[in-house]
């Protein structure tokens, strides 16, 4: 996910001021915060619980203790943690590092080194709590710091088995036993340590997040692990690390032999620092550290000040490696700015023509002008937010929108690598995917050119099978020129597609979105 720029004077427990989002992924936001009590800065991590979840914050506290007992220095220290509006509110001590998912976002996939030596810190807190029979269960590279010339931090202990659900975030790195809502124990951390492992070689997670969790889920239970490109000789314990099977996983100690067998191969890089991203992240958060920690006056102005840069883009990437690739209800695509379908049930009825609009002007009744701080807008029916942000390469991304209990979603993609034909796009880069993704694939009519917003464009229309449910999608795509494009793809339950509420909400994007001015 990428840093979202966003401002605010809230605080919570009524002690811990908010300063600045800095990381968001699935029903878990972080955020830069001030605790004016000590005059320190400090972490505070938002997690949407279940309604009627009950989660005893006080769990959080105890666990995490128990587990920095066994680990010293390796676990982040929870300073506070309540419930309050829905949410569960984490306090850590300033931690001075970076979040893994996010030096992999700026940096892309790891060296097999630098993997392996990640994987084998995490091992050893992974170690020291399992001899406990304390699992973690939360494990995403969203919980795993990195410093420079000192080994990870890991937060997140406690959130495991506090509800009723299987997971509460990143569910694209939850075990199939988690997916199944069975008891989980170490073999579900060994698990997230191979999706991790995964991600740092492969640059993406083993299996992709679909926008819902119920949906993505179900795809980490059923959908086949695609064949790692980049692990080489790490290719056995990363596929044995993600076997359906608990009992199928290697035991710990010989996924020690082999990431330690690789960092032994090396050609010498292992005696290094993890380099690059992690010395330029420590200085940037050291400045938020320094930003944070003045006083409340000064603290005013920074956030004046941010709130200036909220239009800025976030630098997120690319879908294109998601993985199995799917049209399942946020579809994956290699190049973001795809063609699409017509809107309306036959695939001859023209596409709506786009009309001007001036923000909320002329919406339906409940839509909301949402204005995307990476640079586009468009009008959203009324109950839906941001679900999901997927980075990629080369200040590619894509933004998910939906709503809770709302089996409708929108993807909007955004790459500098689109082709200078949209049609081409959708015939020779997304439908071969699609094909061979396994899940029911159907083109609905042809892939037709079309003009967008006075640009070339091209619409496809699809279904699938998602989640065990058939889905279908209309896609369009939009060239900007320079190799920039969007696509906006719109799926919605087949059974559902000519809803009057349905079809208003597609006319109602086509005619809403804008990419920001050059």
């Amino acid at each position: 996910m990428g840093r979202a720029h966003v401002s605010t004077d809230r605080s919570v427990a009524g002690r811990y001021r908010l300063i600045e989002v800095a990381r968001r992924e699935t029903n878990r936001v972080r955020w830069y915060a001030d605790d004016p009590g000590t005059g320190r800065p400090c972490l505070v991590t938002q997690t949407g619980l279940p309604r009627d979840a009950g989660v005893a914050p006080s769990r959080v506290l105890r666990a995490t203790e128990s587990v920095a007992r066994l680990c010293p220095g390796r676990i982040a220290t929870v300073v506070d943690a309540v419930e309050e509006s829905g949410f569960l509110w984490t306090v850590h001590a300033w931690i001075d590092g970076t979040s893994l998912d996010e030096v992999l976002a700026g940096e892309g996939p790891f060296t097999r080194a630098r993997a392996a030596r990640v994987a084998l810190e995490l091992l050893d807190v992974l170690d020291a709590a399992h001899a406990e029979a304390v699992t973690h269960g939360e494990l995403s590279p969203g919980q795993v710091f990195l410093r420079e010339g000192a080994p990870v931090v890991v937060t997140g202990y406690g959130l495991a088995g506090a509800t009723s659900v299987p997971r509460l975030t990143a569910p694209s790195y939850a075990s199939p036993e988690q997916a199944r809502n069975e008891r989980i124990g170490p073999a579900a951390d060994l698990w997230a340590l191979g999706a991790i492992l995964y991600t740092m070689l492969e640059g993406r997670p083993p299996f992709r997040d679909r926008g819902r969790p119920e949906a993505t889920l179900k795809g980490v239970d059923r959908l086949p692990l695609r064949t790692p490109l980049r692990a080489g000789p790490l290719t056995q314990v990363v596929q044995g690390l993600l076997r359906k099977d608990p009992r199928e996983r290697p035991a710990r100690q010989a996924v020690r032999e082999a990431l330690t067998r690789a960092l032994r191969e090396d050609d010498g890089t292992t005696a290094t620092a993890l380099p690059g991203t992690v010395r330029y992240a420590g200085r940037e958060w050291g400045r938020r550290a320094t930003l944070i920690g003045t006083t409340l006056a000064v603290v005013t102005v920074a956030a004046a000040v941010l709130a200036a840069t909220r239009g800025l883009p976030g630098g997120e990437g690319d879908p294109a490696s998601d993985a199995p690739p799917a049209a399942a209800s946020v579809p994956a695509a290699p190049v973001p700015a795809a063609p699409g379908a017509t809107p309306d049930d036959g695939p001859k009825t023209p596409a709506p023509s786009p009309s001007p609009t001036d923000d909320a002007d002329g919406l339906p009744p409940g839509y909301h002008a949402y204005h995307a701080p990476e640079g586009f807008s468009v009008a959203l029916p009324g109950g839906w937010k941001r679900l999901d942000t997927s980075p990629g390469a080369d200040g590619a991304y894509r933004v998910v929108f939906g709503a809770d209990g709302d089996p409708r979603t929108l993807a909007v993609t955004y790459s500098e690598r689109v082709g200078a034909d949209a049609v081409a796009v959708w015939r020779d880069d997304v439908e071969p995917l699609l094909e061979r993704s396994g899940d029911g694939y159907d083109r609905i009519g042809g892939i037709r050119a079309t003009t967008y917003q006075g640009r070339e464009a091209a619409d496809m229309e699809w279904s699938a099978d998602a989640g065990g449910d058939r889905v279908r999608t209309f896609g369009r795509g939009l060239l900007l020129g320079g190799g920039r494009g969007f696509s906006l793809r719109w799926t919605t339950p087949a059974a559902d597609w000519s809803q009057p509420a349905s079809r208003e909400a597609l006319r109602t994007v086509l005619r809403t979105f804008r990419p920001a001015p050059d």
